[in-house]
């Protein structure tokens, strides 16, 4: 019997060796637009989301928007099992509700678990409804070594994934929702009267960078997916298994660094938006449910599927709308190719997204960035083509000057936003 169990502690500890080794090392960068991978380092090793998980989920939303399931003011009522997921959350109630785009917003900048839930339950029934539906949703856009299991990333010893799949995660969303895309820069949301910060702090100190999310258990070690848009380049990076958020975010700059051409730190980092140094907590599991790693032999690139997201397509314009609350801006109305009402001589254009909702709130949030030069600017979208091939323009117009339309462009390339200066009517 002692020859039995020292075996059998012998090959467990064979087993757990690596584990331990290989969790805290992977990582991968990506240039996102040719699909060619840079740079990998046990991407195919199995480790836990955490808090990455609640990308998904937020692409399910995104898609469900798109489809006309939800919209951005549609309620979710959080229920009792919702709300007493631990141990990062909005704080409501059970029989209260919160709108899809505040439970998008939670669950960006604060990562908020009892929103991913309440978002789960509304488009899956149930959460492990839900969780299933996110594993079809990963096996289709080409993630087969994903497994999701809940909708927050809360420990769950069969929740899985990869630096290679987390990649190929980011890039859907920025190919597929490229309007939708620009609400994981949100550094802050007003929440019933209080301010909710961000966690993901080298995206407001790494330049160019444009999102996307965080993540920690104790399982998991500290995770991150970074965006960075460089000039013509967009790279994305994934870092899972770091021992802090420190090291974690330094091994991102540190990558990011050497496949941009860029220096190390010093001018490639600005000053920070938020002194405070928030680490995103999912849950406070033990170590004992990471899964055995495994490794699975893969082209050194990302699926076709993966990739083509960045559209130059031509799409005209629909009437100025408030954008200080995208949710409250109206429907649509049939589209022409009349003028805006706006005066001015001069527009800019910043995106093209998938949706009127889309569009309507990436310009809502460019507006409340782009200050004092964008304060007497007129915010207006319009599609154009039809079917799954329609898309909308983000523009705003009514600059009365080069200039004026110049320096709104500036103030937005400061945040990281993509500008192209037009005369009117163009």
């Amino acid at each position: 019997m002692n020859k039995l169990l020292a075996a059998i502690i012998a090959a467990t500890l064979v087993v757990a060796a690596p584990l331990t080794a290989m969790a805290g090392s992977a990582s991968l960068i990506l240039d996102a637009r040719t699909g060619k991978v840079l740079s990998a380092e046990n991407a195919d090793v199995l480790n836990h989301p955490a808090s990455l998980t609640k990308m998904m989920t937020i692409y399910m939303a995104f898609e469900a928007i798109k489809r006309g399931k939800i919209s951005w003011n549609t309620p979710l009522v959080m229920s009792k099992y919702a709300a007493s997921r631990p141990p990062t959350k909005l704080g409501v109630r059970p029989g209260d509700s919160i709108t899809v785009q505040e439970a998008i917003l939670g669950m960006i900048t604060k990562s908020a678990n009892d929103a991913a839930a309440a978002m789960a339950e509304k488009l899956g029934g149930s959460e492990s409804n839900f969780a299933a539906m996110m594993t079809q949703k990963a096996r289709q856009l080409g993630m087969t070594r994903t497994a999701f299991y809940n909708a927050s990333g809360l420990p769950d010893g069969r929740q899985v994934t990869t630096a290679r799949d987390m990649s190929t995660l980011a890039v859907a969303l920025m190919r597929n929702f490229p309007g939708e895309y620009r609400l994981f820069s949100t550094a802050s949301f007003t929440f019933r009267g209080r301010t909710i910060r961000g966690h993901n702090n080298l995206m407001y100190r790494y330049q160019g960078m444009d999102g996307i999310k965080t993540g920690y258990t104790n399982a998991s070690g500290f995770n991150l997916v970074s965006a960075v848009r460089d000039g013509d380049r967009r790279v994305v990076g994934v870092v899972l298994g770091g021992r802090t958020a420190r090291s974690r975010d330094a091994k991102m700059a540190g990558l990011l660094d050497k496949y941009l051409g860029r220096s190390p730190g010093g001018a490639n980092m600005v000053a920070s938006t938020n002194s405070r140094q928030p680490v995103e907590v999912a849950s406070a599991a033990d170590d004992g449910d990471m899964p055995t790693p495994g490794t699975a032999p893969r082209k050194n690139e990302l699926s076709p599927k993966a990739l083509g997201f960045l559209s130059d397509a031509t799409v005209p314009m629909e009437r100025p709308f408030d954008a200080a609350d995208p949710s409250k801006a109206s429907k649509p109305a049939a589209k022409s190719a009349a003028a805006p009402t706006a005066a001015g001589d001069w527009q800019i254009q910043i995106s093209a997204a998938s949706s009127d909702d889309a569009a309507r709130a990436l310009l809502a949030q460019a507006k409340a960035e782009g200050g004092a030069a964008l304060k007497m600017a007129s915010p207006y979208t319009e599609a154009v083509g039809n079917g799954a091939n329609k898309i909308y323009r983000a523009r705003f117009v009514g600059f009365h000057s080069r200039e004026a339309a110049t320096s709104a462009c500036d103030a937005l390339k400061q945040r990281s936003y993509d500008c192209m200066l037009l005369p009117d009517h163009g």
